[in-house]
């Protein structure tokens, strides 16, 4: 069996339902992890989710803001959620799927000023990255574990439309950088996105709507990521992670576009 596993920042799951449900039908996707879903779990529109063939839903959700959720056409099963949010936000929701621990996260932008001390948005962001290795660092490396969302961090100079610049904006810095590395060194994880498309080519999962054409202007960010884990990585199908760049082009779309990758149980 071949499983497809999405991750999209949908910016508004309401707002873009009938996006989300063009992409599900034209990508064949199995599983669907949404951050900033911006709603309530009560508010949270099931039945299209329902009619598009992925009914299993887990959904954290949160007022007006953040708010993350995981759809899947197959069965789940409880999975015990990497909460590493010290003040509580919607940002992390998990489930067991076809056997894999899917963790799906909606990380902390870290505001404007890469300071601890001067920036409370940063010092957060940041927290949540210790909190997150930490959690990591204690699972068994042999499980099947799948992390990803939005992790707002571009870790590579071809991960940047201009590194640097970018150096010294969030999402960027060499601070961030270290700490996602950290991270990913902690669990052994594969970036399953680079790993199908080797350096030195540019990637982007994001573009600022200040652009009004995207693809004219450039300045993309690779935010949004794919990890496997040592016993789950021999399972990613090679050369089949993708990102869906042409989404960013639809109608009032999200400024993040979908990232799949197929796994072979």
């Amino acid at each position: 069996m071949t499983l497809r596993i999405a991750t999209w920042n949908i910016n508004s799951v309401r707002l873009r339902i009938e996006q989300v449900a063009r992409f599900v039908s034209e990508a064949n996707v199995d599983v669907l992890c949404l951050q900033e879903i911006k709603c309530l779990e009560d508010q949270f529109p099931r039945n299209a989710f329902v009619d598009m063939g992925v009914p299993h839903l887990k959904v954290a959700g949160q007022k007006g803001w953040h708010g993350v959720a995981i759809a899947s056409r197959l069965p789940m099963e409880p999975s015990d959620t990497f909460q590493s949010c010290k003040l509580g936000h919607a940002r992390c929701v998990s489930a067991r799927i076809a056997g894999i621990d899917v963790q799906n996260f909606y990380i902390p932008a870290g505001g404007d000023e890469p300071d601890r001390a001067l920036n409370p948005k940063f010092d957060h962001k940041m927290d949540f990255y210790e909190q997150l290795t930490a959690t990591v660092a204690a699972q068994d490396k042999s499980a099947r574990l799948l992390m990803c969302g939005d992790f707002n961090i571009a870790p590579s100079e071809f991960d940047v439309f201009n590194h640097k610049f970018m150096l010294k904006v969030v999402s960027h810095t060499p601070g961030e950088i270290e700490t996602l590395r950290r991270l990913q060194q902690a669990g052994g994880f594969h970036d399953v996105v680079r790993d199908a498309y080797p350096e030195p080519q540019k990637l982007a999962s994001w573009w600022s709507y200040r652009a009004k054409d995207f693809r004219v202007s450039q300045r993309g960010l690779r935010l949004d990521h794919i990890w496997t884990s040592p016993g789950l990585t021999p399972s990613v199908v090679p050369q089949s992670a993708v990102i869906h760049e042409p989404v960013r082009a639809w109608e009032q779309p999200s400024d993040h576009c979908p990232i799949t990758v197929d796994l072979d149980l």
